[in-house]
């Protein structure tokens, strides 16, 4: 949402700064009610139907079980086997009609190479933890294995190089929402066309996610560079980071429902003499738009390895660009 306001003498705080539920302002409660049925007019034609192999990693954790889910209704076959960031051997998570057996980082590479063996045409998709990034992708690697990497964190740098050095495929995304994808390309657009056009401009960023993500949202980092190229200065540190839950519900104004599973975010720029604010907004309740799409994700990956496409590292704007999200 971007809202110019007329502005007063003096701005008020940013939104994070008041009372979410009483009185003040607070980001738009998310809907519960179920979506409208699509019409003939609205229903958009069903993809081509594909079913390959598919490894999720992580499927002790929410976001993993979300993923499998997803790509199971999918029509996809869903291995089963799954590996963690901890040992939790013996346990096994229940996905539809597959039962998956959880492994933790000692077996992943005598798992995995059995996997393999099993399943040459298999493509992983990895919901781990941030400390598990580089070492899993550069096990992918290592086996040859195309990985869709859904874990944000970790080195970056020698996550890009892993797959660069080894000519594996990969699709490495911050972000997997598509609506939220096309948001950032969108900003990613306007910030190439428009070069330094918030010079001077303050900004201030919220970020709000379910305890369970450590680490600083990727979405909210790469929106950040955008605002960097149109002229403003940032420090990362500055980002206000909210993982407690009463806070989220009662400063942030997060569904009660939805504390254990969103992402908002709010970045509000105001001018250098405070006549002029502007507010980009984005805020997601639950985590189907991300599991729908990583599935999206490895799919158009599969697709790529079949082809032997000769460009090997893609993100999820390469996916936009083709038309290749459901």
């Amino acid at each position: 949402m971007l809202s110019l306001r007329a502005p007063p003498r003096t701005f008020s705080p940013p939104p994070w700064r008041r009372l979410g539920r009483h009185g003040g302002f607070a980001a738009p409660r998310c809907a519960s009610a179920a979506a409208p049925a699509a019409t003939p007019e609205t229903a958009a034609s069903p993809p081509a139907s594909v079913s390959f192999p598919i490894l999720v990693n992580g499927c002790t954790g929410k976001m993993g079980v979300s993923v499998a889910e997803a790509a199971t209704s999918r029509g996809l076959h869903l291995v089963p086997v799954s590996f963690s960031s901890r040992e939790n051997l013996g346990k096994t998570v229940q996905i539809g009609d597959t039962e998956i057996e959880i492994y933790g980082p000692s077996s992943r590479e005598d798992v995995l190479s059995s996997v393999i063996d099993e399943f040459p045409d298999v493509v992983v998709v990895d919901y781990t933890a941030p400390d598990s990034v580089n070492s899993n992708a550069e096990l992918y690697c290592e086996l040859g294995v195309p990985f869709v990497m859904g874990t944000t964190g970790g080195d970056q740098q020698l996550l890009y190089k892993s797959v660069q050095d080894s000519n594996n495929y990969a699709l490495i995304s911050p972000q997997m929402g598509k609506q939220v994808v096309a948001f950032l390309a969108a900003m990613e657009t306007i910030a190439a066309q428009y070069p330094g056009a918030f010079s001077g401009y303050r900004l201030e960023v919220l970020e709000s996610h379910q305890a369970g993500k450590v680490d600083t949202s990727g979405t909210a980092k790469a929106v950040i560079a955008c605002f960097e190229k149109l002229g403003v200065s940032w420090d990362m540190d500055r980002i206000v980071k909210v993982r407690d839950p009463e806070q989220q519900l009662y400063m942030v104004g997060v569904p009660e429902e939805h504390i254990e599973g969103h992402a908002f975010h709010l970045y509000h720029l105001t001018s250098p003499d405070d006549s002029v604010s502007f507010e980009f907004q984005h805020n997601v309740c639950g985590r189907s738009i991300y599991a729908e799409g990583s599935v999206d994700a490895a799919v158009f990956l599969h697709k790529k390895v079949q082809s032997m496409d000769p460009k090997r590292i893609y993100n999820m704007i390469d996916v936009l660009l083709e038309g290749a999200m459901r």
